[in-house]
């Protein structure tokens, strides 16, 4: 399936095309659980508002462009980064991209998740105000619909190779 390390250019576009696909599932998934809880877990722009720094006043989520497109930009970067992740695992014998890996890499990748944001919010000077016991479990199990998702779109375009 893949015979170097790095990826070459079709590889890195299954990579970054599934890193799109799951990273779009996932945000999905963290907007629909903000609907149907109505708390905040809009995940692209409480990133966008803590990596600009531009949480209002009264602890709310930016509406600025600047925060949005930048929340935004970084999550699709770090989704494509999860699955290059993956990538190099399955690369090196470290498990292969189906259903059980799925789930194992979703397990992984919200803990890490959780670990960062749960020091994101730690370490920020003026974080938004987020139930983040409630945000930090969403997040969780959002990652478990990422990395399906993100699995599925990598065996899928890697058939059409």
């Amino acid at each position: 399936m893949k015979d170097q390390l790095l990826p070459n250019a079709e590889w890195l576009a299954i990579i970054a095309a599934s890193g799109i696909v799951g990273t779009a599932a996932m945000t999905l998934f963290m907007y629909g659980m903000t609907f149907i809880t109505d708390k905040v877990m809009k995940v692209t722009k409480i990133l966008g508002t803590m990596i600009t720094c531009q949480t209002t006043d009264d602890r709310g989520l930016s509406e600025s462009k600047t925060a949005i497109f930048t929340g935004i930009v970084a999550h699709y970067i770090i989704g494509i980064a999860f699955v290059f992740c993956y990538h190099i695992l399955w690369f090196l014998g470290v498990g292969q991209p189906d259903f059980l890996n799925g789930l194992i890499l979703g397990l992984a990748s919200g803990m890490i998740a959780v670990m960062f944001w749960f020091t994101f919010f730690a370490v920020h000077p003026f974080p938004p105000d987020v139930d983040l016991k409630s945000y930090l479990l969403t997040l969780f199990l959002a990652h478990f619909v990422f990395a399906l998702t993100a699995v599925w779109a990598y065996v899928f375009f890697a058939a059409r190779l």
